[in-house]
């Protein structure tokens, strides 16, 4: 009768559908002399045993992926360039102020006078801190409907788009308010608690531009905008916009 052949020290088995190695017995003092030495060597990590990887091979990848990425060749899901190329690891001291700073416009604290004079002051620095920031101020304090036709100007205009009411204060009457040298009260008063108007004078950056417009403001009663201060219209106090004007 033949003895049954004995496994090896190290011999492979299948659990999960990953290739294990088995642990070699533990070899006593006495018999270590007539071990062979591959059972004397180091015990490979269980990460390289698991994923049956020469550890020699592993070490020789990482290196090569270290020399290749202080190279500069990184290349990533960003067509083929480094991902961080021009991206900062710091944001400057200037972020979070400007993320603290509201942009001028409605707020609840200003009364109908404040509202108006905070207009005149951003048109008279219109391009402060960069071009037709002023006129920007003014749309946020416009009180129309984007998606209807509005009579800001006086006649029905559609003003959805910023480009539309930008280029309607660059008209030759309107074009006074823009960084205009100076502006008084002429006159001001109250048609309802919620309604105001008020009359302007305003003298132009040309030489002899001197206009009057008439702004008008509606408080906002309910929902979000509750006691908020909007302007309705702003007229020029003459002959306004005429016929011409490509809206």
């Amino acid at each position: 009768m033949v003895a049954p052949a004995r496994a090896p020290p190290l011999s492979a088995a299948r659990y999960g559908g990953i290739a294990m190695r088995r642990r070699a017995p533990p070899v006593s003092p006495q018999r270590a002399s007539s071990v062979p030495p591959r059972i004397l060597a180091p015990a490979v990590p269980r990460t390289f045993r698991a994923r049956g990887v020469p550890p020699a091979a592993l070490s020789a990848r990482g290196e090569e992926r270290r020399l290749h990425a202080a190279r500069g060749g990184a290349r990533g899901a960003c067509g083929g360039t480094r991902c961080s190329a021009g991206v900062p690891d710091y944001l400057p001291a200037s972020w979070k102020r400007g993320t603290d700073e509201k942009p001028l416009g409605p707020r609840l604290e200003l009364s109908a006078e404040e509202a108006v004079q905070q207009q005149l002051w951003a048109l008279q620095c219109n391009d402060h801190p960069y071009p037709d920031h002023g006129v920007e101020v003014m749309y946020r304090f416009a009180g129309f409907d984007p998606f209807e036709r509005s009579r800001y100007f006086g006649p029905r205009f559609d003003l959805g788009q910023f480009e539309r009411f930008r280029r309607l204060f660059h008209h030759s009457h309107y074009r006074v308010l823009l960084s205009h040298k100076r502006h008084h009260l002429l006159s001001s008063f109250y048609v309802s608690p919620v309604r105001m108007k008020q009359r302007v004078q305003v003298e132009g950056l040309r030489p002899g531009e001197l206009e009057t417009f008439e702004f008008t403001l509606e408080q906002r009663e309910g929902g979000s905008w509750d006691g908020y201060w909007f302007t309705e219209s702003l007229v020029h106090d003459g002959e306004g916009l005429t016929g011409g004007v490509a809206y």
